[in-house]
């Protein structure tokens, strides 16, 4: 297993998100982690990467890894239509983007689930996305 493609893949999720103007515009921001502040998260609706599972796909030629990994949408609107817009827009974009990684080879990205609730205080909104990612190191 080479979980070293674990940052690979995080950065191009998060340079192929920032990279698409339509999603840009209708979120606060997109972040790596939850934003600093002032103990409070920002106002309206915004985008973290979340937690992620990473599983040994090798074989006897290649390093392989296998990582589920969530995109949260949280949003302080009442309903859940802002949040959802953005989220439609998020599997979209991954969906189709080409995401080089700065080591291995993305070999497969699927949607797998969504979970939306209701948060707590101040985000009354939150859609935890799911996707796999299929990754390759290469030869042994």
């Amino acid at each position: 297993m080479s979980y070293a493609m674990s940052a690979a893949l995080q950065a191009a999720v998060f340079t192929a998100l920032s990279g698409n103007a339509a999603l840009v515009a209708m979120v606060e921001g997109i972040y790596d982690s939850p934003p600093p502040g002032t103990g409070t998260p920002p106002s309206g609706t915004y985008i973290t990467l979340g937690d992620e599972l990473a599983k040994d796909r090798s074989s006897g030629s290649h390093k392989g890894t296998e990582i589920d990994f969530e995109v949260n949408i949280d949003s302080d609107f009442a309903g859940y239509s802002a949040a959802k817009e953005v989220a439609a827009l998020v599997v979209d974009t991954l969906g189709w983007a080409d995401m080089p990684l700065s080591r291995g080879k993305l070999v497969n990205l699927m949607f797998i689930k969504s979970r939306a609730r209701r948060g707590a205080a101040p985000q009354t909104r939150r859609i935890a996305l799911v996707f796999r990612a299929i990754l390759d190191d290469g030869t042994i």
